[in-house]
């Protein structure tokens, strides 16, 4: 019977699993109340390092353990593939660079053709618009007198950021008092794709899967048209601009010549304006939170902020001090530790392979089969991040502290050739944004507040806000943090060996 058939089936081996397991549905009980990780979080803390969880015919197997998803990263014996989310994705944004399989020619070419776009040298050419940007949203809170949401507008502000950068595209974020139409007909179009993502493996799937595609079909087209027009005006007119989409239309492959088609350049620029401002204002928002928990925390990042931008709040630190603002640096590398804003990745083997091996939990693992890491779990793991691996401690990434730490157990931004190419983008910009952000204001929340998790494409804070005020940074005072003011350069990659 086709319904029956199991999908990532691993050979018939059965995990650890939740218990209160029933026939024929078997753990999609539990998984009606709370989301998608947090269940998995709740039910990983007793199973293991390696456990399942099965809704039908779906299989889903899940990685807790730092060093099982270490060996996982290896690129010689494993590779990325995709769980069912993001395949039905790929209905709205195609073999693009998030979505692709490893062997599709469109990863391939639109690799090729944007690898440079993320260079030093571009990124040179982003500063000045990610500067623009955050002036815009500071003008908007000068004349905001209550507590501001950080999520809508980290999201407001990274968002304007990509469109600007990538595509000369401006969404009026913060110029505007209406949200742009383009924002929730995309957010529309990526839910659907998120909710279609198992239905294939339910009774009546299919059915409920062409409603929802039914209920979102505006939004689609609205989505698709308006990036379809950005591309036909820019070819028809002929305007140049240094950015992504010129680089997309004009640039050919270095090595095979090859150039994206108008489908492919379109879904690549969702990609893009999706994966370009959700992780980056995930990542805001988190840090944010635990800076406004932890006063010395807190303190020392105005220390730094201040002793390199000096006594106007309204400096703004040129592209080569951006990498100097190390401690705001450790900061955010620690918050992406707790909450990796893209909280899993998905591999499989390139041959048939033994994983685990010694161990009691050692499994045989085809080509076929696949597994979920989970981020959230694995940076949490006490063999490789210490006794203190559940606190908010950004001096675990000092360069003393992390010698000698396990390899490939520090992955917010996945792993590989197909880790996401965009991370350098993304951490000059929260980096850039902190330090302007704490030189300029006091922040302070709600002390009652309880971190909750939104799952979305990405995690993000809910209902997390903070009260500004506008502060005067001066002179560090005899008794303020030491702060590292570093060399002109710094290092920009991961903390952590790989």
């Amino acid at each position: 019977m086709k319904l029956l058939e199991l999908k990532n089936g691993w050979s018939n081996h059965t995990f650890p699993h939740p218990p209160g397991r029933r026939p024929f549905v078997y753990d999609a009980m539990q998984m009606r109340s709370g989301t998608p990780l947090s269940n998995v979080m709740d039910f990983g803390q007793d199973l293991g390092p390696i456990f399942e969880v099965r809704v039908f015919s779906q299989k889903f197997v899940f990685v807790a353990d730092a060093e099982l998803a270490a060996e996982m990263c290896d690129e010689t014996r494993f590779h990325k593939n995709l769980p069912p989310a993001l395949v039905a994705l790929r209905e709205f944004v195609g073999d693009a660079l998030f979505t692709a399989f490893d062997e599709e020619p469109n990863w391939h070419t639109a690799h090729g053709v944007l690898m440079p776009a993320f260079a030093k040298s571009a990124m040179r050419e982003y500063h000045a618009t990610m500067l623009e940007t955050v002036r815009e949203m500071f003008a908007v809170w000068d004349g905001v007198e209550g507590p501001i949401d950080v999520t809508a507008d980290m999201t407001k502000l990274t968002l304007e950021t990509i469109s600007r950068c990538a595509f000369s595209r401006d969404f009026g974020s913060f110029t505007s008092r209406e949200r742009h139409p383009f924002v929730d007909a995309m957010v529309s179009a990526l839910m659907t794709g998120m909710q279609k993502g198992s239905l294939d493996s339910i009774p009546g799937g299919k059915r409920i899967a062409r409603r929802i595609d039914e209920a979102n079909a505006e939004h689609r087209a609205y989505v698709d048209t308006l990036v379809d027009d950005m591309v036909r005006e820019r070819r028809e007119t002929g305007e140049r601009h240094d950015d992504l989409l010129d680089r997309m239309l004009y640039q050919p492959h270095p090595e095979t010549g090859v150039m994206l088609d108008d489908q492919n350049i379109r879904e690549q620029i969702l990609t893009f304006l999706v994966a370009g401002h959700e992780t980056t204002s995930g990542a805001l928002s988190f840090v944010l939170y635990y800076l406004s928990r932890d006063p010395e925390v807190l303190a020392r990042a105005h220390a730094e902020a201040d002793a390199l931008l000096g006594d106007d709040p309204d400096a703004e630190p040129t592209f080569e001090m951006v990498p100097r603002f190390r401690y705001l640096r450790r900061c955010l590398d620690e918050a992406l530790r707790l909450w990796p804003t893209a909280p899993a990745f998905t591999r499989s083997p390139r041959e048939t392979t033994a994983i685990a091996a010694g161990t009691d939990h050692e499994v045989v693992m085809t080509p076929d089969d696949w597994a979920i890491i989970v981020l959230p779990m694995t940076h949490r793991d006490p063999k490789a991040w210490g006794p203190t691996a559940e606190q908010f401690d950004p001096d675990r990434f000092l360069p003393e502290n992390s010698r000698g730490r396990m390899k490939n157990v520090y992955k917010p931004f996945g792993t590989g050739e197909r880790a996401c190419i965009g991370r350098q983008f993304a951490l000059h910009e929260a980096v850039l944004v902190l330090a302007r952000l704490l030189h300029r204001y006091d922040v302070s929340a709600d002390p009652d507040y309880e971190l909750k998790i939104e799952e979305r494409l990405t995690i993000v804070p809910r209902g997390f806000q903070l009260q500004l005020r506008r502060r005067t940074p001066g002179a560090r005072e005899a008794d303020a943090p030491v702060v590292d003011e570093g060399p002109a350069e710094a290092p920009s990659g991961c903390p952590v060996a790989h």
